[in-house]
């Protein structure tokens, strides 16, 4: 098979960019490990700033999003008994969406056949060839045999443990990384939400999350150590804990109900500055990851897509490579501002294996003074809503 752009990938930023590149006309396939049943089971995050649904609505998927999507004009930073809320409409004139990352990508996936975007699900031991060579192509089984596509320029859209990046030699090679010394042990149930808008909260027995995906679905989560497994909590003792969390300072205290699903995840910061390596480009979890404190994981795999999207349609369109040239720096200036932020929240409202009482007074001493300045609550707001293109 010949193609312009081998896609690898068919999480959000894989489809945004095939989508894209459809609506100009831009032949491409999307190549995908895993089944469809199996990606559309992941539960990612729901907090989507105006880029993300800016380019749902310029591809017209958008009629779930706007039907279902709950608009947030706000969230909120919480102490032990305090909750200080962030106004990011007053702040800012914008707000964010709650919408599942999963509904995106059904949305996404749902509108592919009728916009003539090919997904081979299933298509395993992918492989990368050439990429730093005229003509480069990537090999894939299925059904018992191997398969080959030829493209022009192949885009890395494959997540974190992605064949992708590692197609680009050592020598290459710019990363950087921070691994945090404790994981987010999550719950999804059935359950209306605890408080109308995000809760992050820094209490003295730790950090938790209320947040929703719906009014009728919320999604909880609590700082744990790296040494826990989801085997160690029972439901029972995890809503005990979120109650004690939360019920202090919510408008309607928890609601218990069974679990959808229960995990635990470990957080880190990486950024793989090699975006571009011949015609291989990377987007998204490829290149980098980002604690879910700030919400930026979709988010920023989106911004990464707007800017390849439009590079490679102003190179087939005119033949103007310099979006292509420009792809990686422009990227990553965008990357490493939401790092900081997410970084930001996390050393705010985590409290890590090695603080102290000191440490515990700063947070304290920094979370007092977003709640009094005005300043202050619009560096979080601007941060929050998504910073421009």
């Amino acid at each position: 098979m010949k193609t312009k752009v081998a896609i690898v990938g068919a999480g959000p930023s894989g489809l945004l960019l095939g989508h894209l590149l459809r609506a100009e006309g831009i032949d491409c396939v999307v190549v995908e490990r895993q089944s469809r049943d199996y990606v559309l089971g992941r539960i990612r995050a729901g907090v989507l700033e105006t880029i993300t649904t800016d380019l749902m609505t310029r591809l017209g998927v958008d009629a779930r999003l706007k039907a279902e999507g709950l608009i947030e004009g706000g969230f909120n930073l919480a102490s032990t008994n305090h909750i200080v809320r962030i106004d990011i409409a007053a702040l800012t004139g914008k707000h964010v969406t709650v919408y599942g990352q999963t509904e995106v990508t059904r949305d996404l996936m749902d509108a592919a056949p009728d916009r003539g975007l090919p997904i081979v699900f299933e298509a395993k031991d992918v492989a990368l060839h050439d990429v730093d060579g005229a003509a480069p192509s990537l090999t894939y089984s299925k059904d018992g045999e191997t398969h080959r596509i030829e493209a022009d320029f192949i885009a890395g859209c494959d997540g974190f443990h992605g064949p992708s990046r590692k197609a680009i030699p050592a020598h290459a090679v710019r990363e950087y990384e921070r691994e945090y010394p404790f994981g987010w042990l999550g719950i999804l149930a059935d359950v209306p939400p605890c408080h109308p808008e995000l809760i992050y909260a820094n209490t003295d027995r730790g950090f938790a999350l209320a947040s929703m995906r719906s009014a009728t679905r919320s999604r909880y989560y609590i700082q744990v150590p790296l040494t826990d497994r989801v085997e160690d909590w029972s439901e029972d003792r995890l809503w005990d804990e979120l109650a004690a969390r939360f019920d202090p300072i919510s408008d309607n205290g928890v609601t218990r109900g069974p679990a959808l699903e229960m995990s635990i995840a470990p957080l880190r910061s990486y950024v793989f500055e090699t975006m571009r390596h011949g015609r291989l480009f990377l987007a998204g979890d490829s290149a980098h990851i980002v604690p879910p404190t700030g919400a930026k994981g979709l988010n920023l795999a989106a911004s990464d897509v707007a800017y390849l999207s439009d590079a490679l349609i102003a190179h087939y369109a005119r033949g103007d490579d310099r979006g292509l040239e420009q792809y990686q720096a422009k990227a990553l200036a965008r990357i490493w501002k939401a790092e900081r932020f997410s970084w930001f929240l996390t050393k705010l409202m985590h409290r890590f294996p090695e603080d102290g009482a000191f440490e515990h007074r700063m947070q304290t001493a920094e979370l007092d003074y977003v709640a009094s300045s005005e300043a202050m609550q619009t560096a979080i707001a601007e941060n929050y809503v998504g910073l421009p293109l």
